[in-house]
């Protein structure tokens, strides 16, 4: 598994942060520059069919040995999310004994209090941030997963397999990961991303998604002679997400709880802006939820009808049960895989979204699996190394059982 650490760590020094404000696919020049190193890295491989496409998808295959077997999909993401990426700096701590681990030179630490879950991996390598950026296992831990399995199939002829498709995408982490997904040159049967978190998850569940824009227009005019003129947009956001349900939010919400997620806020006298994201796993509560937002938005325009109120509605992706479950196979697969690779198989519904959720949609099953990491999108991501390993022994199991497979 040497490999594996290597590429790791070759793959978080490239600068892939996406950018939400760029309507450009991909979105940053980074993600073009990693795709063309993966792109050599495949062809060194000796991978068939080996594409960049000048959107940034890079897809490839690994020819079968069992003609008759199906063709499989594993997928992951180049880009990294809306935090410092440029000029990550990992740390290893060989060996955790338990306790706060320090991230470079400052101050910043990973503290047991604040992630009890730690003690779960001593004696383990842990990979870590020096305290200053992300860590970027989400997803080129995954990345780094797919390739050494790949090169393990290789290494080892014997072991049985259909095609094996690659697919790496730019943008996920803005939600654009599948907009320009090349299906025509992906022709598994099912897929899977391998963008989870801690060892064994296994999701074939997401979030129900929506966005939400409510903008507030008053009337400035001089706060010495206001009265009876003025209205105050900020006031009026102020009480519109005062009357939000408090208890509906992601810091009082877990399982399969849906909430209203004041995500951004922005105002003056004359206009202000509320940036909502709403999320539930049940469509029916989907949808109840937005009726509720528009109820909201309804009653103060009758509330204060010398104010502007508008709102803006977009849904962003939907739930991909629906999609799977007339393919349990694939989860089946994978969670037989797991056990064979001595993991414990977690099945927990994704409180966000992946790029399978919308290609299970355009016609490609593709439930989700671990990388292994933890504490996503911030400066204190982490991944245990021998996590990375069983994901890799997980991957391996899974394409010897697919090849076994008959409908």
């Amino acid at each position: 598994m040497d490999t594996l650490l290597e590429r790791f760590l070759r793959y978080v020094t490239f600068h892939t942060r996406s950018d939400a404000t760029n309507p450009a696919c991909p979105s940053s020049q980074g993600q073009l520059v990693f795709a063309r190193a993966l792109q050599e890295e495949l062809t060194q491989l000796g991978l068939s069919q080996v594409t960049l496409d000048e959107h940034g998808y890079l897809t490839a295959c690994l020819p079968g040995n069992q003609p008759d077997a199906p063709a499989i999909g594993l997928i992951a993401h180049m880009d990294t999310a809306d935090y410092e990426a440029e000029q990550v700096v990992p740390q290893i701590v060989e060996n955790y004994q338990g306790g706060d681990i320090c991230l470079g030179k400052g101050d910043e630490v990973l503290a047991i209090r604040q992630y009890r879950f730690l003690k779960n991996y001593l004696g383990q390598d842990l990979i870590t941030t020096d305290g200053t950026t992300l860590l970027g296992a989400d997803d080129k831990a995954g990345i780094a997963e797919i390739l050494t399995a790949i090169a393990h199939l290789q290494a080892h002829p014997a072991i049985p397999r259909g095609d094996v498709w690659v697919g790496f995408t730019p943008d996920e982490e803005i939600g654009r990961g599948a907009d320009l997904f090349p299906l025509e040159r992906f022709p598994a049967k099912w897929a899977y991303t391998v963008d989870g978190g801690e060892l064994g998850e296994l999701e074939y569940e997401n979030f129900n998604a929506a966005s939400a824009t409510v903008r507030f227009i008053g009337n400035n005019v001089h706060p010495g002679t206001a009265k009876g003129s003025m209205i105050n947009s900020q006031t009026l956001a102020a009480l519109f997400h005062a009357a939000m349900p408090q208890a509906q939010t992601p810091e009082c919400t877990d399982g399969y709880e849906g909430f209203f997620h004041l995500a951004q806020m922005s105002g003056t006298v004359e206009q202000s802006e509320l940036h909502y994201i709403i999320r539930d796993f049940d469509d029916d509560s989907f949808a109840a939820r937005k009726a509720q937002l528009k109820e909201r938005v309804a009653s103060m325009k009758l509330d204060y009808p010398k104010a502007r109120i508008e709102l803006e509605l977009t849904d962003s992706y939907r739930n991909m049960r629906s999609q799977i479950k007339p393919h349990m196979h694939i989860v089946e697969l994978a969670k037989a895989a797991m056990v064979a690779a001595d993991v414990e198989p977690k099945i927990k519904p994704i409180r966000g979204g992946t790029d399978g959720a919308r290609l299970s949609f355009m016609g490609l099953p593709c439930p989700n699996l671990f990388t292994g990491g933890h504490n996503f999108h911030g400066k204190h991501e982490f991944i245990p190394l021998q996590s990375m390993e069983k994901a890799v022994a997980t991957l391996v199991e899974l394409v010897r059982l697919t090849a076994a497979y008959k409908a």
